[in-house]
């Protein structure tokens, strides 16, 4: 995703981070917003349900999702 994307979350491609995903809010079906990325490309901040989560990019890469226009 680019900064300002906008994405609906389909599931997780990795089982050992889905749980930890679902707890920070990660919910398939919600909509997420890449909101920044740190200058060195990690970690990454995505608004999820009113509020901003940052997280690593090992972390993001677990969460599969679908662009919405």
């Amino acid at each position: 995703m680019k900064i300002g994307e906008r994405a609906v979350i389909e599931g997780f491609a990795d089982d050992d981070f889905s749980l930890k995903l679902l707890e920070m809010g990660c919910i398939p079906g919600e909509v997420v917003t890449l909101e920044r990325i740190a200058p060195l490309g990690d970690p990454i901040v995505i608004e999820i349900s009113g509020y901003r989560l940052s997280m690593r990019k090992e972390e993001a890469a677990a969460i599969r999702v679908r662009l919405v226009g």
